[in-house]
């Protein structure tokens, strides 16, 4: 179909037709995500204050930044226990937190994006080559072109650019400010979803397997697809790939102008029933200063609606990075 970017060749021989078992699939009921947070002391947090000092004179631009300028081994002690946290099970992990209050806000950007060189290489999250995202509310509807991150509305449970031709690896955040109410955040294992469809609803996840439309959110050149065609899982090389986003799924055929068949619906509509019971996910809530990194081909993550300051610098403001070692630093990989 013309106006589409084909991804199919991503689609697996086979499905998998037995249960997962390895670090990330797990039920609410088996972990603790209290076990995921990573708490930073008195002594690593007066470091990162004498560090702010020297960070400072770091060039403005943070590609240039590498952490071999930071000579704090407790941090990467840190950041290898984030990398085995987010790799091996359970897939997601936080850091408690940065001293905000006594770092400035770029000092503790270029922080985070230090910190993030060590889970992997970062890379762009816009078509305009943008590093490091702000996710806030700017007070746009979502829709066609506007991304949810964009905005305060419920987040269902997703991964980040699932749409895109190489899907992030992991994902950083960087909480400046958290928001009035709401906005907290939700990690759900695919492979418990992937075990729980093939247990109860074998035809759904078969549906799964094959390829669906994706609407790329505007974020291509002009005259490009507006549209992609992938796969929500595949199995490959003993790992589960997900592309997970429902609601960018009926876009896809909604902006092609088509129907989507009962096949598909059904299968979307148990796919989202999987991923929304409670019983295959956990809830953290996103503080200020805190640093959140989570896996993001194996692993779903959902925000809730929330309700900003009306003080314009109280306003919920995260910082993101993508990170992803395969193809190039392009946005398009």
């Amino acid at each position: 179909m013309e106006n589409v970017l084909d991804l199919s060749r991503e689609v697996s021989p086979q499905m998998l037709q037995k249960e997962i078992a390895n670090g990330f699939s797990w039920r609410r009921s088996t972990i603790d995500p209290e076990e995921s947070t990573i708490r930073i002391n008195e002594s690593t947090s007066r470091r990162l204050i004498d560090f702010s000092a020297s960070i400072s004179s770091f060039p403005s631009n943070q590609e240039d930044l590498y952490p071999g300028e930071l000579d704090a081994p407790e941090l990467f002690t840190i950041m290898n226990k984030v990398k085995k946290l987010i790799y091996r099970g359970p897939g997601f992990a936080v850091i408690d937190a940065l001293p905000l209050k006594d770092i400035g806000r770029q000092e503790a950007i270029n922080l985070f994006w230090l910190l993030g060189k060590a889970v992997g290489r970062p890379v762009a999250q816009k078509w305009d080559e943008t590093m490091l995202y702000e996710v806030h509310d700017s007070g746009q509807q979502y829709g066609y072109g506007v991304r949810g991150s964009y905005t305060n509305v419920e987040l269902s449970f997703h991964n980040d650019n699932a749409f895109n031709t190489v899907v992030p690896r992991a994902v950083g955040l960087l909480c400046i400010n958290p928001a009035k109410l709401g906005g907290a955040s939700r990690f759900c294992s695919f492979y418990s979803v992937h075990n729980e469809l093939l247990e109860k609803h074998p035809k759904a996840l078969a549906r799964l397997y094959e390829p669906i439309y994706w609407d790329r959110q505007k974020e291509h050149a002009d005259g490009e697809p507006i549209a992609a065609y992938a796969p929500i899982f595949r199995w490959e090389k003993n790992q589960l790939h997900v592309r997970a986003n429902v609601s960018l799924n009926r876009k896809g055929y909604s902006i092609l102008g088509l129907d989507i068949d009962t096949r598909t619906e059904d299968a979307l509509s148990i796919f989202e029933e999987c991923l929304s019971n409670p019983e295959f996910w956990v809830e953290l809530p996103l503080e200020s200063g805190e640093l959140q990194y989570l896996n993001n081909q194996e692993i779903a993550h959902y925000r809730s609606e929330f309700e900003d300051y009306e003080e314009p610098l109280r306003k919920r403001l995260l910082i993101r990075s993508w990170h992803r070692e395969q193809g190039t630093v392009n946005y398009n990989g």
